[in-house]
């Protein structure tokens, strides 16, 4: 068997494996990571059930990578872009907004993969609830620094304890996500937007640049 035939090979089970990754992760986001399947992907993607047990092995299995490939769209659509704004209070705005913009779109059919997920698992120790709070964690980790390089920067006064900044602005988001979805009101991105200004002006030292407009 030559190379390039093993390429193809390897090329169309990566394809295969995104295509069922991509519908998996958004039957979850409606109705969560148990009601995955080998059998219902395979009959809703029109594929032969040994062809999706051959990509994941077991239920879990699927669970965990469906988690992982939400982590990755996560930050390619959250972290990604928002690391390109200036480091300091600009790049702290801008993870928020990254984050609002996400939540608002909504990437997935359900809305926000981990608010959805994390319900649903957080009282059930195992694998799959440590996967998710892993990607949880990394991102509360990730605007916290993003905080702290703010105050060494002179951005943002040095008494603000960033994890409970991060914690505000995150449950900001968060709340807006929820409520909007289940009262089909978009209005609460507007509110959480507008709260989440007010919190970084608050704790912004005079000499920090002024919040992008828009």
């Amino acid at each position: 068997m030559t190379d390039a035939h093993v390429d193809k090979r390897v090329q169309r089970g990566l394809r295969s494996r995104r295509v069922i990754l991509d519908r998996a992760m958004d039957i979850a986001s409606v109705e969560g990571l148990e009601s995955l399947s080998v059998r219902r992907l395979a009959t809703e993607l029109d594929v032969s059930k040994s062809g999706v047990f051959a990509q994941f092995g077991s239920k879990e299995e699927l669970q965990l990578a469906t988690v992982r490939a939400a982590v990755e769209v996560f930050v390619g659509k959250v972290v990604k872009p928002a690391r390109k704004a200036p480091a300091g209070i600009r790049r702290v705005w801008a993870l928020a907004e990254a984050w609002l913009a996400y939540v608002r779109q909504p990437v997935f059919e359900g809305g926000c993969f981990f608010i959805a997920t994390a319900a649903e698992f957080d009282a059930r120790p195992g694998r799959v609830r440590d996967a998710i709070a892993a990607g949880r964690r990394d991102w509360q980790t990730l605007y916290r620094t993003t905080i702290a390089e703010a105050q060494e920067m002179g951005e943002i006064a040095a008494d603000v304890d960033a994890a409970l900044l991060a914690f505000e602005l995150d449950a900001l988001t968060r709340a807006a996500a929820e409520d909007a979805l289940l009262h089909d009101d978009p209005s609460r991105y507007d509110y959480a937007r507008t709260a989440i200004r007010n919190r970084l002006a608050a704790v912004a030292t005079p000499e920090a640049p002024a919040l992008p407009e828009g």
